[in-house]
């Protein structure tokens, strides 16, 4: 059989002088290699390397190959700072200097059960505080306060720029969901870092994080910075830099910026989920609710009232006489939800009780953020949707006197075949012993510039 060969493609004539493509300023392997043998990257190298990654010239392999390099060697003060103010620089800048309020937002690094955002918000606007929370989704075992919201029927994430303006202007706060034009060079850089294994960088999540939230332009901002079992940052101390660091970075932007090192070894309240946590947070804004979660709210309501001016505004008065409560039905009303609508129910339930009388002297955070994800109140990739009835009810925390029989937690799900794998997630991450474990505390530590 004769091979056929193919003709020679010739290319047509350019008519005209050939534009030379840009030179650029400078090369991703200069700055690799700088961070490569530990050095520091001249601020315009590393401004460039961002930008360049945003427009797609520098390759993902060479981002990469430098956010390998950087988890592996840390960055200093100054290129922490540089490269954040790079990512804001990739993207719009919001500004919300004609509202004629202060303006103060929170942001946690993530847990299990972690509700706060949602009693918070209102809590605080009901001192005439314009409290702007750009929120996002869970992904994996930490919820994502958007998904509990869209719990509510008729509740829309999405507003425009002039739509939040308008109700931080009238309610005084709004959770929606954050415009593709923040920081855009995170977003790459983000999605990178989930695949290369370079996550759990500090200067990289640091920078993430606060790019947007400087991009978002507010006044204030605090930081709820979690460690233990269910948290991003397990070990403490590598929570408290990352707090450090981000504390440093609001500081030197200009943003007034206090931190609170939190506890999430045992899951926060006693709601895992999204319909759920949403129920336990009206209880909260009702006057009631878990004492931690009731805690937490007050000590965030606090710093972020003392940095809008107000450290002595009376934070307990205002979910007892409904002002709080008021704020919140407002913000739903605002974004189309109904307030008063039922929430979702699982079709499906599994109680699980206490093999023998004792203490519950653990109850470990992380594996039951894994089950509440496989019971369909999570997701595994960002596109999948969620259940918003499905989660996890306790029904005892660490310290709690049980008896045999007694009811520990409730699994809830629209489809009973997702409970075995739910179980298999939390087996062994309960106790019960004869003592009652030593009480921690939930805040550990304040975190200043």
């Amino acid at each position: 059989m004769t091979a056929v060969v193919p003709e020679p493609v010739v290319p047509e004539p350019v008519e005209g002088p050939v534009e030379a493509p840009a030179v650029e300023p400078f090369d991703a392997v200069d700055v690799i290699r700088t961070k490569r043998d530990g050095g520091a990257v001249p601020d315009d190298a590393l401004r460039w390397m961002i930008d360049a990654y945003t427009r797609e010239y520098v390759a993902d392999s060479q981002m990469a190959a430098f956010a390998m390099a950087v988890l592996l060697n840390g960055m200093t003060r100054d290129e922490i700072r540089v490269m954040t103010d790079a990512m804001i620089a990739s993207g719009e800048r919001m500004s919300f200097a004609g509202l004629g309020k202060r303006t103060v937002d929170k942001h946690s690094t993530g847990g299990v059960g972690d509700k706060i955002t949602l009693p918070l918000a209102p809590l605080v606007a009901s001192f005439g505080v314009a409290v702007p929370q750009l929120s996002g989704r869970g992904l994996g075992h930490t919820g994502g306060t958007l998904d509990k919201l869209e719990s509510i029927p008729g509740w829309r994430a999405a507003l425009s720029n002039d739509e939040m303006t308008a109700q931080l202007r009238g309610v005084g706060a709004v959770i929606c969901a954050a415009g593709s034009g923040l920081a855009p060079a995170d977003k790459r850089l983000y999605a990178l870092r989930d695949v290369t294994g370079t996550v759990e960088a500090i200067p990289l999540i640091a920078s993430s994080i606060m790019s947007k939230k400087i991009a978002e332009g507010t006044d204030a901002l605090v930081l709820d910075v979690k460690f233990g079992s269910g948290a991003f940052m397990q070990d403490v101390e590598k929570a408290r830099e990352l707090a450090r660091t981000m504390v440093a970075l609001g500081t030197d932007s200009g943003v007034a910026t206090t931190a609170l090192l939190t506890d999430m070894n045992t899951p926060l309240g006693l709601a895992i989920g999204n319909a759920n946590e949403v129920r336990e947070s009206i209880e909260v804004l009702a006057g009631g609710g878990p004492a931690d979660v009731v805690e937490l709210t007050v000590a965030l309501a606090r710093e972020m009232l003392a940095l809008a001016g107000l450290p002595d505004a009376d934070v307990e008065a205002a979910l007892r006489d409904g002002r709080a409560m008021d704020a919140w039905r407002e913000m739903i009303r605002a974004q189309d939800g109904d307030p008063d609508a039922a929430l979702p129910t699982p079709r499906e339930t599994h109680v699980v009780t206490a093999s023998a009388a004792g203490v519950v002297t653990r109850l470990e955070a992380l594996p039951f953020g894994i089950a509440a994800w496989r019971l369909g109140a999570g997701r595994a990739r960002a596109q999948d949707p969620v259940v918003h009835a499905a989660g996890i009810d306790l029904h005892v925390k660490p310290g709690d006197a049980v008896t045999a029989g007694q009811p520990l937690f409730t699994l809830l799900a629209d489809d009973e075949n997702r409970f075995a794998r739910a179980l298999d997630a939390v087996e062994g991450a309960w106790e019960i012993g004869a003592v009652a474990p030593s009480p921690s505390p939930l805040v550990l530590e304040r975190i200043t510039a």
